[in-house]
């Protein structure tokens, strides 16, 4: 933690801003990033783990894939599913940018098992957030801001999460269904006590996930039908990583987080649907144009998008805020952030420059 500290304080004196980095497997992620980069990977290990109260401690730079054999061992798992996109991903970087896996629309966002977290402002002070037991909440929603922030607020030197035990059973089932049919029947799903825990529909196909106890998991494939794909769980990690043929190619990536129940979107281009119809994917151009007739169309239902990946990023990777929204933005990093010294125009270059 000295070393970080010292190197940021000399980037400081020399009035350069800092970008975030760990294994840089998200680097792609919101807009180009800007400043000297501030390496966190020496800042790593397990702090502490408790399987009994369900509690994992780690510094930022601990590598995702080490979390993961540490709580496999004792039959636990991060709930929310992070994605590595590539070797070396770190739960700094998990947390900080906020993405989730399948599990999400069941289980909970990134923010959601977030219990405390240290951070290095934007003055060069470690602040402390929340606790590391779920009993703790003293902070919480500060702990749980940083998750999404995407390095804006500053370093997250260590976090704690919140686990879950891993299921004991899990099936998958798969079905021949329209893109409507599909919407309306994984929303009558969801409002059913089903051990439902991941959902996938792409060209016809729609891939149902069930996870838990094994009475849960054998009832609901009687009563749900369809066929049975047996060892499923590469094609479940190819959705997380986006392995998948979908996402490959040069188009961009638009990500569109909706209600559940909105129909189709009416948009050209292939399009995949998770989170039970909650999180679109869109393949589409990103002039600006197209950026305005996809955002206009994700604001009638109600939601949002997102340049995920690829494509023309001069015409912002996220929705816009509203003039409400902006203010408490800046007053967040007014606060944490004062100077723009970390990860400068990584969110809303418009604003930070």
């Amino acid at each position: 933690m000295d070393q970080l500290i010292d190197y940021f304080q000399q980037r400081v004196r020399a009035g350069r801003p800092l970008r975030i980095r760990g294994g840089g497997t998200k680097d792609w992620y919101g807009q180009q990033p800007q400043g000297d980069v501030l390496d966190v990977r020496g800042h790593a290990g397990i702090v502490d783990y408790e399987p009994t109260e369900l509690v994992i401690t780690a510094r930022c730079g601990t590598p995702l894939a080490d979390i993961e054999v540490a709580l496999a061992e004792r039959h636990q798992m991060l709930a929310f599913e992070p994605p590595h996109f590539g070797p070396g991903a770190t739960v700094g970087g998990a947390v900080a940018s906020g993405l989730c896996g399948p599990r999400r629309a069941t289980s909970g966002a990134v923010r959601d098992f977030v219990l405390g977290a240290q951070l290095l402002d934007g003055k060069g002070d470690v602040l402390a957030f929340g606790g590391r037991v779920m009993k703790n909440v003293a902070g919480y929603d500060v702990s749980r801001m940083l998750a999404g922030s995407l390095g804006t607020l500053g370093v997250i030197l260590e976090v704690s999460l919140k686990v879950l035990p891993r299921p004991v059973a899990a099936a998958t089932l798969r079905f021949e269904l329209g893109e409507l049919d599909a919407i309306r029947r994984l929303n009558e799903w969801g409002g059913r006590p089903l051990p439902l825990s991941g959902s996938w529909w792409c060209g016809g196909v729609l891939m149902l996930r069930l996870s838990g106890a094994e009475a849960a998991v054998s009832a609901a494939r009687r009563l749900l039908g369809g066929e049975a794909v047996p060892d499923a769980d590469a094609f479940w990690a190819a959705v997380r990583e986006q392995r998948l043929p979908f996402f490959a190619g040069d188009e961009a990536l638009w990500r569109l987080s909706l209600p559940s129940t909105s129909g189709a979107i009416g948009l050209e281009g292939a399009q995949a649907i998770e989170w039970g119809g909650a999180q679109r994917w869109l393949r589409a151009g990103s002039g600006a144009a197209t950026a305005q007739a996809i955002r206009r169309a994700a604001q009638a239902c109600g939601g949002h998008a997102t340049l995920f990946r690829d494509g023309d990023k001069a015409v912002g990777v996220f929705q816009p805020l509203t003039p409400a929204l902006e203010a408490i933005q800046a007053r967040m990093q007014d606060a944490f952030d004062p100077q723009r010294i970390f990860n400068r125009g990584r969110m809303f270059p418009q604003r930070e420059g």
